[in-house]
């Protein structure tokens, strides 16, 4: 077989949970100029994934195809198992990021998928970068090399010397990925720091940010506020602040969609709602679908995003009119959707529907790069159910969870918003707490209590009170 032929080979492989997304990829990857070595499963009957697994990376690594492509239900096994066949670099990618940086980064040249966790849609875009991407960078090439080194029984170079006693700084590799991440910030200068700090640390020294440190740092507030903005958009919970940094009032607004969902809203008060968020800053504002289109008018230019609602306020809309609903909003210039799930469902135990509910929306939003946030509408819900709506808005790749509409029989509790948080675990997802929200005692609370969003249509208030409290104009 010559290399050019091999080079169009893509092996495809599944248990019974990937079947089905494994006979829908399949034409898609022909589709795409690549010949299909088709692994198995060849039926839904249940069956072993580490067979399929294995079959694939054994293609991979004999050259007789140019890159495997494995799906089971959560893509994790059968990375674990390609992973033990000598020349095969398995990575689980649940999104195009994922995808993106498995290829660039880490040259996987096997792609193992969840059916459970990633849709149709969605895979395609996957499997479109996977294939696409190349990894050519010097540094990532050289950590690759490492790691068939130490596949082959060696040991990858030292290239960090440390004071005897002292705390080990992270390695090349690490600080390399972290200044990737902060513009303007060289290898040098980073390493320059982490020696002082290695050295407080061996002295018994307080890590607190120094002079030293600040000369090279800028990621605290008050050095690279747009940093820290950006950082509790992507979902941190907490940003560490000093108490002599000045007052960070304004970073509270980043917290806050701005709403206004009555039904008798004018178009005049939307454009109010609009000119309000750009003078404060607020994240988003977040509107009827009737309004999507005037909001992103509205907000043409500025870092405020528009946010519209999808089978709102009780959820109980079909998953296809849900999905539907949230595609027309973004082609309208939504840029994030609050998507209500089916309640009666998942009181029902329903969980199938529910899940599927979620993933219809939360596939319209990846298309386009949207963000999901789902209501679960937590005073409807018992504990159990409000963990498992977190759960399964988790399992279809949500951006957020949200607790309430505003529209139901309660809003926002401290004590919901510290079940969602320990509900999603230690992951990306953000939580949204809504309804009722209405001074700034209210929104402290919540964000204490895990926050990463605030829903409130007293917005301008509570960021007048924190002004106030805080003697800042």
């Amino acid at each position: 077989m010559t290399d050019s032929t091999a080079n169009r080979k893509i092996a495809l492989g599944a248990d019974h949970a990937g079947f089905e997304l494994k006979e829908h990829l399949k034409p898609y990857v022909q589709g795409q100029g690549y010949e299909v070595v088709d692994c198995g499963t060849h039926s839904s009957e249940s069956v072993d994934y580490p067979e399929f697994a294995a079959a694939v990376a054994r293609c991979v690594a004999d050259g007789s195809c140019r890159r495997g492509i494995m799906i089971d239900g959560a893509g994790i096994g059968s990375a674990m198992v390609a992973n033990k066949i000598a020349g095969v670099r398995a990575a689980a990618c649940y999104d195009v990021s994922t995808a993106r940086n498995s290829r660039e980064h880490n040259d996987a040249n096997v792609l193992t998928l969840g059916a459970g966790l990633v849709g149709k849609s969605l895979a395609e875009q996957i499997v479109d970068v996977w294939l696409a991407g190349e990894c050519t960078v010097d540094r990532h090439l050289r950590r690759v090399a490492m790691i068939e080194r130490i596949e082959q029984g060696g040991q990858p170079p030292a290239s960090v010397t440390t004071p005897a006693g002292a705390p080990s700084p992270p390695s090349r590799a690490a600080r390399a990925d972290a200044v990737a991440g902060v513009e303007g910030l060289s290898e040098e200068d980073l390493q320059r720091v982490l020696t002082r700090m290695a050295e407080l640390g061996a002295a018994g020294g307080s890590p607190a940010c120094t002079e030293l440190a600040c000369m090279f740092c800028r990621v605290c507030a008050e050095t690279n506020p747009e940093l820290v903005r950006q950082l509790i958009d992507a979902g941190a919970d907490r940003i560490g602040h000093r108490h002599d940094q000045g007052c960070l009032t304004g970073e509270l607004a980043r917290y806050i969609d701005h709403t206004l969902l009555r039904p008798e809203a004018s178009v005049d008060d939307v454009k109010k709602l609009c000119a309000e968020a750009r003078e404060h800053g607020f994240a988003s504002v977040c509107v009827n679908p009737y309004y999507a289109r005037l909001a992103a008018k509205e907000l043409a230019g500025s870092p405020v995003v528009v946010c519209v609602v999808a089978g709102f306020p009780l959820g109980a809309h079909a998953p296809e009119i849900k999905a539907m609903e949230a595609r027309r909003a973004i082609r309208e210039g939504a840029r994030e959707i609050d998507m209500v799930i089916n309640v009666g469902a998942l009181k029902s135990g329903d969980h199938d529907l529910v899940y599927r509910d979620i993933l219809g929306v939360t596939e319209a939003c990846s298309e386009r790069g949207a963000i999901c946030k789902v209501i679960i509408e937590a005073a409807l819900l018992t504990d159990d159910e409000k963990i498992t709506a977190c759960q399964l808005s988790k399992k279809a790749r949500a951006d957020f969870v949200k607790t309430s509409t505003g529209f139901g029989p309660g809003g926002a509790t401290v004590h919901d918003v510290a079940l969602m948080r320990e509900a999603v675990g230690d992951t990306a997802m953000g939580i949204k707490a809504a309804g009722g929200i209405r001074t700034l005692e209210d929104a402290k609370k919540m964000i204490q209590a895990g926050a990463t969003r605030i829903g409130a249509s007293a917005g301008v208030k509570i960021l007048k009170e924190a002004r106030e409290a805080t003697g800042s104009d």
